[in-house]
């Protein structure tokens, strides 16, 4: 399955492991991620000052791993 359609089908059951896997994300920046794989991205590089590539290494690591 694509990785940008797993997030977004399973957005709520995912959460809050991805608050548990990247403990600086708030509320709000979950909400505003909404299961968009690139805003997911994009809120990991902000906050822990990641390249998109190490962002989205990271992300399909979490999602493949469950």
């Amino acid at each position: 399955m694509d990785i940008s359609l797993l997030l977004k089908s399973q957005w709520k059951q995912l959460r809050g492991k991805a608050k548990e896997q990247w403990g600086n994300l708030t509320d709000d920046d979950l909400d505003k991620v909404d299961g968009q794989f690139d805003q997911l991205v994009g809120v990991i590089m902000e906050k822990y000052e990641l390249t998109r590539a190490k962002a989205e290494a990271e992300i399909k690591s979490f999602l493949t791993s469950k």
